[in-house]
């Protein structure tokens, strides 16, 4: 379990990026950053929250992590400095306000900015961390366990129980099958862990 890391953009902090940076708002769904374009500036989320994604060369995508308020990506900060294209897919959660930073500024604000510098080695710490999480749960977690855990970072997100998903958007950002999401959760309402209902679910 990934340790809990203060991610804070302070005012101090903001007011020092707001000169040159851009705010733009999202709406749920739309596509932040595609996989394979060219990163020009750094996203810190404002409001809202955003998801990660990465795609197999046939296609399946997994879910990597979210990004949440006061948060950024470490793969467009990385792959950004590094001039390099986007490996990630960035899709808004929600309704979503982001700052962007553009990128040929984040040089001098490592150099000068000692709170930007800290805030960059917890953010890549988190974002390890839960990577780490991503692989061991692959790697050795049943399916109902990461459906379960899966649910529960949803409905934290959304701050209440009852979540609008179909069975497919689960196993799409699981990578794995429609049916076998649909049979698993299943077994979780006999359980009483979940009730399910069209296009939605509530985590008991």
């Amino acid at each position: 379990m990934s340790q809990q890391v203060s991610l804070v953009i302070t005012p101090q902090m903001k007011a020092k990026l707001l000169p040159f940076s851009t705010v733009k708002s999202f709406k749920e769904g739309s596509i932040i950053l595609n996989e394979n374009a060219n990163i020009r500036a750094i996203p810190i989320v404002l409001e809202g929250s955003i998801r990660v994604m990465r795609t197999d060369d046939d296609g399946h995508e997994i879910l990597l992590y979210y990004i949440k308020p006061g948060e950024s990506c470490i793969m467009s900060f990385l792959g950004g400095i590094h001039h390099e294209t986007s490996i990630i897919k960035a899709i808004a959660e929600e309704d979503v306000e982001i700052l962007f930073i553009p990128i040929e500024h984040v040089p001098l604000l490592l150099q000068e900015n000692k709170d930007w510098l800290d805030y960059i080695f917890k953010l890549y710490h988190k974002r390890f961390e839960e990577l780490l999480e991503v692989i061991n749960a692959l790697a050795f977690q049943q399916m109902d366990v990461r459906i379960l855990s899966f649910l529960k970072e949803k409905v934290a997100l959304a701050g209440h129980q009852e979540i609008s998903i179909t069975h497919q958007q689960i196993a799409d950002e699981l990578a794995t099958a429609r049916v076998v999401v649909s049979r698993l959760l299943k077994q979780m309402e006999a359980n009483g862990l979940v009730q399910l209902g069209r296009n939605k679910i509530v985590v008991l």
